[in-house]
């Protein structure tokens, strides 16, 4: 894949439209969350990449569905209701309280009854959204750069996922941390989890984290233009001094998790051969380390090439 189709954004130029609109998806994130059905591990309120955003995808809603999209394109909240209904807020520079207030009313046209928990996670501080004038930034460019740079990790973390035949989760975007992930199980139980994320229940962490994993994923901070993680859940004997590739990453003590900054990747002479070696061995030193059943779990994506 050419480095022209990785986008540059550095974190700097862009960081408090990066948390503007952090507090804006977990506005939305929260709006699934009151309505979509407990699935393991909090997999129901996560995000997706779309081809102009970021979606929700279909919310259920008594006996209809709706959903709710970041169109980065054209700069819209959308919101459309198998009622045939639609309502759309502007993305464009103004506090998360306006946000908020905007979102919720605009949910209130379409009929659908809601109440979030009205202050973010896995922040600090945690602003309630109600009375958060303090982000207020949105440069249109940087925004849909980022998603640019999220399509690009979409697509090569989902030709990763395909290896695996075991339990994996979507690839999907956690909104409390804001980061798109994808995560392996190697389908045994797990210590329960020590939480201690800002303005976040322990009990969340003990439900995401109550299974054995292996996981990955791209966050728009951990270098100039973001990174590319990966770490496991407990982490065995020997991880992090695991041999992998590329050359540019490596395991921070501090985060617990091997790390290859994006701009790295970016201007790699073949960024997608670079992540994917990342995304590989780094897997490989989880489940070499901790003992997982490879043989049963793993398997090749082109076993039926032949008849497609």
């Amino acid at each position: 894949m050419s480095r022209t189709m990785w986008p540059q954004l550095r974190v700097a130029d862009w960081t408090e439209t990066r948390d503007t609109l952090h507090m804006w998806t977990q506005i939305v994130g929260k709006i699934r969350l009151a309505h979509a059905p407990l699935v393991n591990h909090w997999w129901q309120v996560t995000l997706y990449v779309s081809p102009r955003g970021l979606t929700t995808s279909a919310i259920p809603y008594r006996a209809g569905v709706f959903d709710i999209e970041f169109d980065l394109l054209d700069h819209l909240l959308r919101m459309r209701s198998s009622n045939g209904t639609h309502r759309t807020v502007a993305l464009e520079p103004k506090p998360v309280a306006d946000f908020y207030r905007e979102t919720m009313h605009a949910l209130g046209d379409l009929g659908i009854e809601t109440r979030i928990q009205a202050h973010p996670n896995e922040v600090d501080p945690a602003i309630p959204f109600g009375e958060d004038r303090q982000h207020a930034s949105y440069d249109p460019n940087a925004a849909q750069l980022f998603w640019r740079q999220l399509l690009q990790a979409n697509r090569v973390l989902g030709e990763f996922r395909s290896h695996f035949v075991g339990k994996v989760s979507p690839v999907h975007f956690f909104w409390g941390a804001m980061d798109l992930a994808c995560t392996r199980f190697s389908g045994r139980t797990a210590p329960s989890h020590p939480g201690g994320a800002p303005n976040c229940g322990d009990w969340v962490m003990v439900e995401g984290y109550s299974r054995e994993l292996s996981s990955c994923g791209f966050w728009p901070g951990g270098g100039e233009e973001g990174a590319f993680y990966s770490y496991a859940y407990p982490e065995p004997d020997g991880f992090a001094d695991h041999p992998i590739s590329p050359a540019d990453a490596f395991y921070s003590p501090d985060l617990g998790q091997f790390l290859l900054p994006y701009e790295r990747v970016r201007t790699a002479a073949d960024p997608d051969r670079a992540v994917a070696d990342f995304l590989h061995t780094t897997y490989e030193a989880a489940a070499e380390h901790g003992d997982w059943d490879r043989a049963a779990l793993e398997e090749d994506p082109n076993r039926w090439q032949e008849h497609r």
